[in-house]
């Protein structure tokens, strides 16, 4: 069930859990922030779901995905978050130039409160549907701008809401739609590569920007009133753009993270 998920936990699964005998469904639903069903041609219900699906079948909250067969519970299955190793370094880069680090997950709070304490990340909010997510950056980028970084599809409509979207080379397809940025190496390695650069680039247009108008403010009614011959006025036009590739060059050279 889990193999037509785009969800990366169960592309894993699929992966390192094969079967031989798959049950061929006459019916498949990915329910966005909760998990898969499906239907059989002998009309068996299936479901691989969050607890939020199997809350009237169990109080047992400390799994990550529930089996269900025909509103039965069959199994849970037990998932541990790997950590990439550049991320510890990468929230401190983002702390120390004075970003506030949230960590906004669909896990349970114990799971995402353990996560953020082996990385320092300042804030959780955990158990959030993809409504919730969005939600929770609408009000977010409504105070100030703010950068979402997801791979899932439960991210999607967060990551187009705020004010840059960041997703990985190797997300979901619809997360990588959404998103402004995609980090293609290194994992989230680069990330404070990319906003500094993205930083940098914003304030390089601005300042060509600036230097186009006081160009044009002055050398037009300069040349109209025929203080420049053509041959200065041409030379001055040219000059004007030297400057302004000069300017933009800068950025191949200049520290942006």
């Amino acid at each position: 069930l889990e193999k037509y998920s785009t969800h990366p936990l169960a592309k894993a699964i699929a992966s390192e859990w094969k079967t031989k005998d798959d049950i061929r469904f006459s019916k498949i639903t990915e329910e966005k922030g909760l998990g898969m069903t499906a239907e059989d041609k002998e009309g068996n219900t299936y479901s691989a779901s969050s607890y939020k699906m199997v809350a009237h079948l169990t109080a047992d909250t400390n799994h990550n995905i529930y089996l269900v067969k025909n509103n039965e519970l069959l199994c849970s299955i037990n998932l541990k978050d790997q950590i990439r190793p550049e991320a510890a370094s990468m929230i401190k880069a983002l702390q120390q130039k004075g970003i506030k680090t949230i960590l906004l997950s669909g896990d349970m709070q114990a799971k995402c409160d353990d996560v953020a304490n082996q990385l320092g990340i300042d804030e959780v909010f955990a158990e959030q549907s993809p409504s919730q997510k969005l939600a929770k950056i609408e009000a977010l980028t409504a105070v100030k701008p703010t950068a979402m970084v997801g791979d899932g599809i439960n991210d999607a409509p967060a990551l187009a809401k705020a004010t840059v979207g960041v997703s990985l080379s190797d997300a979901a397809h619809i997360a990588v739609q959404s998103a402004e940025v995609v980090l293609m190496n290194h994992g989230v390695k680069n990330l404070t590569l990319a906003l500094g650069l993205g930083k940098h680039t914003y304030l390089t247009i601005q300042q060509n920007l600036f230097w186009a108008l006081i160009y044009n403010v002055v050398a037009i009614p300069v040349a109209a009133f025929g203080f420049l011959s053509p041959t200065i006025g041409a030379l001055v036009m040219g000059l004007s753009d030297v400057v302004l590739a000069i300017n933009s060059v800068r950025l191949n050279f200049k520290k942006v993270y």
